[in-house]
């Protein structure tokens, strides 16, 4: 499951524009997924001239995603590559003055353990200002620009003697894969210069580690530094999160919020503390709402209250009165801007996707913006009310191809109005009925949109109608839509799903003997519960696929937070009946439908026990299957090409099935 990664039609249509023939225009192949450019992580510089980038490129010889940074001048776009070489850099974040740039890289060689690195613009190398033995994690500046705070896990204490070959340990909630005790996440002062730094907090609570640690902020008088804390170092006890601040001078440490507290962010005035926390008594399976508190304690109050949208964290304006927020929207991501004592404004942006936003000091938003048919680019809106100005074109090769037309679905279900999206073969033609194949998406917080998404132009590129379907627990409809997966895992989003394809199939475009069902994560998850329960498929492909409850709940990396999903243990009543019940396991007898499963080695999020249970409850009963393994730690593979491989795998396992 994942950072727990489209029958009425909505008027969300992409417009067609003159463009050559088809055939005059080469599709979105597994070679174009080669030319494919990610932009991420831009910050405005404190005088708003420049913007700094991340740009990531695919590197199939070396097998890894090389990425440098850029600098971007708001004026006229012009780039300029400030560091070559290092094979990854990463969480630029500009000096207040503005005359340097701190970045994470590698502290040695290029497995090294990544190190802050500070690089003047006025000229002269980048250098280290940290050797921490476990590497960077989380940095930020100090309003003053003279020192850096940072995260990093401590060290386990050395043994001496005949102790040096005792490797016992306390398991508490961890993973089934943990091979040493888990040690906390801790926060360290260091000058901006270098040299010997200080450890600021201590002892057996955590800065939270579930899908990465959390972000570390400093007051405006730079006294402060707030973060978000669990109890243990123990991964699934991310649930006890609460939000912490920590006096810079004593390393006084006092808590500031109650409930399961992520993402704080002070306010560049004042006092103000912005942080995510959910609406409901499940940290994952219900909305997020953006609450603010003072520094200094006190009683926190919702500032979201009026938006029925899952908010993950929160930008403040320069000013610090306002926030800036993005949330999946519906089948797309909608940008706000808020007055904490005012309303909130939803910004118009069209087709175009926000992510990543920075706030500049003139009230400017740079942002990488994603379209249907172009991977994400640098954008810059200078006024809210005007429309965003693209700055980068390191994707123009793959807008100029002939990619599939995506369009926004809706259809009702009983209490709820769901939604989706569709991409159609480049060279559809109306009146002819295509073969269809649902991609589902994981989480199930999380919802597919518009946006561009290579693995759905790769499916429809093949002549297949690409159908992505949001249901209940998605992220994208509001509290009650996402909590109402609470207790119901399988059933109610199951029968979302089955609403949808019926509503596509009564529009007469799909060819009803050639449907394909697949997904990874909690998509995996969805596509083994369909399997057992309908018959309509000719194939399916299960990735990394939730299939028992009960393993999750005991053997990944976030184990007992699966409680939330239920209400509480699954090892007591009357959770342990309503587990067995909701997970597709239960229901593996009656599969008959040809599977392809994938799933890595290691990985703790799913295990991939729950795999060899898919695997062996097909093959013992001579159903089609073939189950192949990638020999890495993670949730899905991500270096390019083992990603090609994945990618080239969904694709041959469905042209095999489509032809029969």
């Amino acid at each position: 499951m994942t950072s727990w990664s489209r029958v009425v039609v909505s008027a969300a249509v992409l417009a067609v524009v003159a463009r050559p023939a088809l055939g005059q225009r080469g599709r979105f192949d597994l070679e174009a997924l080669r030319r494919v450019v990610a932009v991420s992580d831009p910050h405005i510089a404190p005088d708003g001239r420049s913007i700094v980038i991340v740009v990531s490129r695919p590197n199939y010889q070396l097998d890894k995603n090389e990425s440098e940074l850029v600098l971007v001048e708001r004026a006229g776009g012009q780039a300029r590559t400030l560091t070559t070489g290092r094979g990854f850099v990463g969480s630029p974040r500009w000096s207040p003055t503005g005359d340097r740039i701190a970045f994470l890289a590698p502290g040695g060689g290029p497995e090294s353990a990544a190190q802050i690195w500070v690089m003047p613009l006025a000229g002269g190398d980048a250098r280290a200002v940290t050797s921490a033995p476990g590497g960077v994690l989380q940095f930020a500046w100090r309003p003053d620009g003279r020192e850096i705070a940072y995260a990093t896990e401590d060290q386990p204490a050395p043994r001496t003697g005949e102790e040096t070959h005792n490797d016992s340990f306390e398991v508490g909630d961890d993973d089934y894969l943990i091979k040493a005790a888990a040690e906390p996440v801790h926060l360290w002062l260091v000058s901006a210069e270098g040299g010997t730094a200080r450890r600021l907090t201590g002892g057996p609570s955590s800065l939270t580690k579930a899908d990465g640690t959390s972000p570390i902020s400093w007051s405006a008088d730079g006294k402060l530094i707030a973060y978000a804390a669990q109890e243990t170092p123990h991964s699934g006890d991310f649930r006890t999160s609460v939000i912490k601040v920590v006096d810079a001078a004593s390393g006084a440490v006092r808590t500031v919020s109650s409930g399961f507290g992520m993402a704080p962010a002070f306010a560049p005035q004042g006092d103000l503390l912005a942080f995510s926390r959910p609406r409901g008594s499940a940290p994952w399976f219900s909305s997020h709402a953006i609450y603010v508190v003072s520094g200094a304690g006190g009683k926190e109050r919702m500032v979201t209250g009026s938006i029925d949208r899952t908010f993950y964290g929160a930008d403040w304006s320069a000013h610090g009165t306002d926030l800036v927020l993005t949330a999946s929207d519906g089948t797309t991501t909608s940008l706000w801007w808020l007055e904490l004592d005012g309303q909130a404004r939803r910004i118009p942006l069209g087709d175009l996707e926000p992510h990543d936003i920075s706030v500049g000091p003139d009230g400017s938003l740079a942002f990488v913006g994603v379209e249907p048919g172009r991977p994400g680019e640098l954008y810059l809106l200078s006024d809210l009310a005007g429309k965003p100005v693209r700055l980068t074109d390191y994707n123009a090769s793959i807008a100029t191809l002939a990619l599939g037309r995506t369009e926004s679905v809706e259809w009702s279900v009983p209490g709820y109005q769901a939604d989706g999206v569709v991409t159609y073969p480049p060279d559809y033609h109306a009146g002819t009925r295509y073969p269809l194949l649902l991609v589902i998406h994981g989480g199930p917080m999380g919802s597919s949109t518009r946006a561009f998404s290579s693995l759905s132009q790769l499916l429809a590129a093949n002549g297949w109608i690409v159908f992505e379907p949001n249901y209940r627990g998605s992220d994208n409809l509001g509290n009650k839509y996402q909590s109402a997966i609470i207790g119901d895992a399988g059933d109610g989003p199951g029968k979302d799903v089955m609403a949808g394809v019926a509503a596509l199939v009564a529009r007469r475009i799909v060819d009803t003997t050639r449907i394909g069902v697949s997904g990874w994560s909690y998509g995996g998850y969805m596509t083994t519960w369909l399997i057992g329960h309908h018959s309509i498929w000719r194939a399916a492909l299960a990735g990394a696929a939730l299939t028992d409850y009960a393993d999750s709940y005991n053997l990944s990396d976030i184990n007992v937070t699966f409680g939330g999903g239920w209400g509480g243990s699954v090892w007591q009543a009357p959770y342990d009946k309503l587990v067995r019940d909701q997970s597709p396991t239960a229901y593996f007898t009656r599969i008959k439908t040809p599977t392809l499963i994938l799933s890595n080695t290691g990985d703790v999020r799913v295990p991939i026990v729950q795999s060899y249970k898919l695997y062996h409850a097909l093959k013992d009963r001579g159903v089609p299957v073939r189950f192949v393994a990638y020999p890495i730690p993670g949730h899905f593979p991500r270096d390019p090409v083992r990603v090609r491989d994945v990618y080239r795998r969904w694709i041959a396992w469905f042209e095999e099935w489509f032809r029969r």
